[in-house]
Parts: C-alpha cells; sequence; structure tokens
C-alpha cells in the first residue's frame, strides 16, 4: 500500500489538478476544438493528424523570395520563433465550403502578436519572385475589421499578369492559447453549402476564438 501511494504522489507531483477541469494541454485543446458538428449539414470538415515533433515546413517547397527580404514567410517564422513542440502543442483541421476553404490551428500557447503585426507593417507592399532574374509579383498585406477586437486580421493579395488572387489570415491570443487561420476563395460545387470570404472566414475564427474563451 505504501509503494501505492507513493507512486501516486510522485505521478500527481507535477500536476495541477482542478476538479472537473482537463489540466493536460491537449486535452484541454481536444475539448475546445471546433468539430462537424458545428458546421451546416454539407460542409466539408477533417482533422489534420501531424508529428508533433517536426518542423514546420519540413518536406514542403522553400519559401519565394521577395524584395524587402523575409517578407514571403515572414508570418510563418514568427510564429516558429514562439512555437512550443510536442504531444498536445497545437491541434489543426479544415474546413471547406464551396468558395472558401480554411486551414484553422489551436495553440495551447500564445503567438507574438506585436511580432506579426511589425511583419505585416513592414510587408504592407513587397514584391515576390521565383529567382533573383525573374520579374516581381507585387504583393500587398492590408489589416481589416473582424468582429473581434483583440484579432489581427489580414487580406493579402498578389497581382500576377493582372489576375488578382487573395488570401486571408487571422490570428488571435485567448487566454494562455491562441488560435490562427488562413482562407483561400476555393470554388467546389460538389460542396453544397457555400461560402464567402471574408465573412465565413470571420464567422468561422470568431466562433473557435469563443470556444477557447476561459470557462
Amino acid at each position: 500500500m505504501k509503494a501505492t501511494l507513493l507512486a501516486l504522489v510522485v505521478l500527481l507531483s507535477g500536476c495541477t489538478v482542478v476538479a472537473g477541469t482537463p489540466v493536460w494541454r491537449g486535452a484541454r485543446l481536444e475539448q475546445a476544438l471546433l468539430t462537424a458538428a458545428d458546421f451546416p449539414p454539407g460542409v466539408q470538415f477533417d482533422r489534420i493528424v501531424e508529428a508533433p515533433d517536426r518542423p514546420d515546413g519540413q518536406g514542403g517547397p522553400p519559401a519565394m523570395l521577395s524584395r524587402p527580404e523575409g517578407c514571403s514567410d515572414g508570418l510563418t517564422r514568427v510564429i516558429e520563433r514562439s512555437a512550443e513542440r510536442g504531444p498536445g502543442s497545437a491541434e489543426k483541421y479544415v474546413v471547406a465550403y464551396d468558395g472558401a476553404r480554411m486551414v484553422m490551428t489551436v495553440l495551447s500557447w500564445n503567438l507574438d502578436m506585436a511580432a506579426l503585426a511589425a511583419v505585416a507593417d513592414r510587408c504592407a507592399a513587397y514584391e515576390t519572385y521565383f529567382d533573383a532574374a525573374a520579374q516581381g509579383i507585387p504583393v500587398t498585406t492590408t489589416r481589416i475589421d473582424g468582429p473581434r477586437p483583440d484579432a489581427l486580421v489580414y487580406e493579402q493579395a498578389m497581382d500576377l499578369s493582372g489576375l488578382r488572387s487573395n488570401v486571408f489570415f487571422s490570428f488571435e491570443n485567448v487566454g494562455d492559447s491562441a488560435v490562427f487561420g488562413i482562407a483561400f476563395p476555393t470554388v467546389n460545387p460538389a460542396i453544397a453549402v457555400k461560402g464567402m470570404l471574408p465573412q465565413t472566414f470571420l464567422d468561422v475564427a470568431e466562433k473557435q476564438a469563443q470556444r477557447l474563451e476561459p470557462r
């Protein structure tokens, strides 16, 4: 009996226990994540499972060059610098409507919001290119209003040979957690539910942030 009690004390000595509240960060994230039941029938919802210790972007193509330097992947680098890794540190899912595809990431740690805002300001207008000899592609990063005052929401637009392509980003700290997302205008007639950017994306980001709020 003494050995059993000692083992229990050792097991619990590093934990803070509050009745009815998950204390492992992964459990808290799981409880706070939106699920397929939070969306209209017909909307596509899929969880993304990644190796928790794998560096961000590993195996993917390198970031494009930019002028000023570091703008094409500046927001990603800010997130990487403050990232906590390991099981339970982050969860990710995809939500797709006809007209809008979103990738949402929920974190058990805070984003560096000041650094994100600084990069967005520095890269409000820049050029990106595939190699140093290529003609630059103009890109603009514009902050837009969202329903939550503490969130940073941006529209990033690329003008490629007169064709405008845009994506939307949202970043917010909620308590000791955070949520960020990216949305693409994606037409998919196979999905019966229509989505419109940026409004559908703002609605999803707001709902996920509300779910993260301490109860």
